[in-house]
């Protein structure tokens, strides 16, 4: 538990496979407080798009957590992220949304 992060502010017109493509190359790299993965989750799209990113390690988590911005830039577009810690278990009210 605690290695998961939430993301969102995603771009809501690109497939959900290059959403997790493009987060994946973001947070494997070091300056973005980064590290190993364990796995990338883009959720179906309810209250706009957002994904959950699990590291292999609670310290990457916590500096990605730490990182004072995170912005996804697709195809010349630049999209601020906004990285919150994940609960681990979802509350009924948030699976439904």
């Amino acid at each position: 538990a605690g290695r998961t992060v939430r993301v969102s502010g995603l771009p809501a017109d690109l497939p959900p496979d290059r959403v997790a493509d493009k987060l994946t190359i973001h947070f494997l790299r070091s300056r973005n407080g980064g590290g190993e993965i364990a796995e990338v989750r883009v959720l179906p799209a309810g209250s706009g798009p957002c994904a959950l990113v699990t590291f292999e390690a609670l310290e990457v988590a916590q500096r990605v957590l730490r990182a004072r911005s995170h912005v996804l830039s697709v195809e010349g577009k630049e999209y601020p992220l906004e990285v919150t810690a994940h609960a681990a278990e979802l509350s009924p009210d948030e699976v439904a949304r």
